[in-house]
């Protein structure tokens, strides 16, 4: 398969809008979910798959693929028919970080980018019984005993566990990371004091927040979500990392099947109700184009390998 066609341009897909319109799936569309049920994705996914059903003409199914950070789900995608009936979603960064810390299943050139469609900061919390009340209080913990906090994460390469790499790298802590499969299972583990923060979303932690306590944010922003949560970058640590929740194709899919994905979904992030549906969780529909979306993710690929390169002891 030529670059061009890999890349989403080219004369292929400029005839593709007509094209579009006339096609159909012949079975149920999947689309694939890295992560356990009732995670933020999940529930990105199982909304997103309400909206199109009407804009595709066909049945939507979600299927949940759990294991490796996300691999599992994404490499399932990869190989997967390139006939529109499986999609996969992706979480930012491991759809980049992934295949740069390990020898991995996929690769970015494995799929055509139907769109990014969510943007969800992360958030350093606690559970609410927690002696930390503050993110001071938490830092100087790790710095009076280094790798002795242990800090969650659904898996190396994922949002979370890059936002603990670059805390590690901006103040010179280090801490005790722990995989877990998804958000549900890190919520678990905070909630029984079997690990003591964690870098979950904070639309997931919003809307889950019983037994949570946030300490900050990891935008260059306070949210309008949690107006009093203040920013690391006010805690003197410039840090911002965010879940970045998008949809991918296996790269052999038709560019007229692509383009009507494309169309479809870029209609569903302009959707009143499903807008309003996105931020009664916390969330914002962030939509960028699949051409443009991917551009700007192999330019953010150069940017975490040279992190990956400088920051050997991170990979664990």
């Amino acid at each position: 398969m030529k670059r061009r066609t890999l890349l989403g341009t080219g004369p292929a897909l400029l005839a593709a809008p007509a094209l579009a319109q006339s096609w159909r799936p012949d079975r149920p569309i999947e689309i694939v979910v890295g992560f356990t049920p009732g995670g933020a994705t999940d529930v990105d996914a199982r909304l997103y798959a309400r909206f199109l059903e009407p804009r595709i003409g066909g049945t939507v199914v979600v299927s949940n693929r759990p294991g490796a950070g996300g691999e599992v789900a994404l490499a399932a995608v990869a190989r997967g028919r390139a006939d529109g009936t499986i999609i996969g979603t992706t979480n930012m960064p491991g759809l980049l970080t992934i295949p740069i810390e390990r020898p991995a299943q996929f690769r970015l050139a494995d799929f055509h980018g139907i769109g990014n469609l969510i943007g969800d900061p992360s958030a350093i919390s606690v559970a609410a019984s927690s002696p930390y009340r503050t993110i001071e209080d938490l830092f100087e913990s790790a710095r009076r005993a280094p790798e002795t906090i242990t800090f969650g994460s659904p898996g190396i390469g994922t949002d979370d566990h890059l936002l603990m790499v670059l805390i590690q790298v901006a103040t010179g802590l280090r801490f005790n990371h722990v995989s877990f499969q998804g958000d549900p299972p890190i919520r678990t583990a905070i909630l029984g004091n079997q690990i003591v923060a964690t870098g979950l979303n904070l639309g997931y932690v919003l809307t889950n927040n019983d037994g949570m306590r946030l300490l900050a944010l990891a935008a260059s922003q306070r949210s309008r979500f949690a107006p009093d949560l203040p920013t690391l970058k006010e805690k003197g640590v410039d840090v911002n990392m965010a879940s970045e929740r998008g949809l991918v194709m296996p790269a052999g899919t038709p560019a007229h099947v692509v383009s009507r994905f494309r169309e479809a979904t870029e209609d569903i992030a302009k959707d009143p109700e499903f807008i309003k549906a996105i931020e009664a969780r916390s969330l914002l529909v962030q939509h960028e184009p699949g051409e443009a979306w991917f551009a700007r993710l192999r330019q953010d690929e150069q940017r975490y390998r040279q992190l990956w390169a400088t920051t050997p002891w991170a990979q664990r």
